[in-house]
């Protein structure tokens, strides 16, 4: 049963750098992402103050500053100039 469900999903490639063009769809799923990071790096901060347990409380820390890198680098992806990008692109 497993093999028969390994089998059913198309495995993609892993885009390494962001297209050139962000097109809407993209934009409302970066917008996403963006907000699931920046949540889960407030909790983390949140529930590190509340922690007494120094290991955990560092723990916690390091996950925190690992959501808002992740939320940085989504950030820097969407700081681009779409727009000269999307002129380029030739019409149907």
């Amino acid at each position: 049963m497993q093999t028969m469900m390994q089998s059913n999903q198309q495995q993609q490639p892993i885009m390494m750098t962001p297209p050139e063009v962000v097109t809407t769809k993209d934009i409302l799923y970066l917008k996403d992402a963006m907000s699931w990071a920046l949540l889960a790096a407030k909790k983390c901060s949140h529930f590190s103050g509340e922690i007494g347990c120094n290991q955990s409380k560092q723990l916690i820390d390091q996950i925190g500053q690992m959501h808002q890198r992740h939320y940085n680098m989504l950030l820097k992806h969407c700081q681009t100039n779409n727009m000269q990008q999307m002129a380029q692109i030739p019409q149907q």
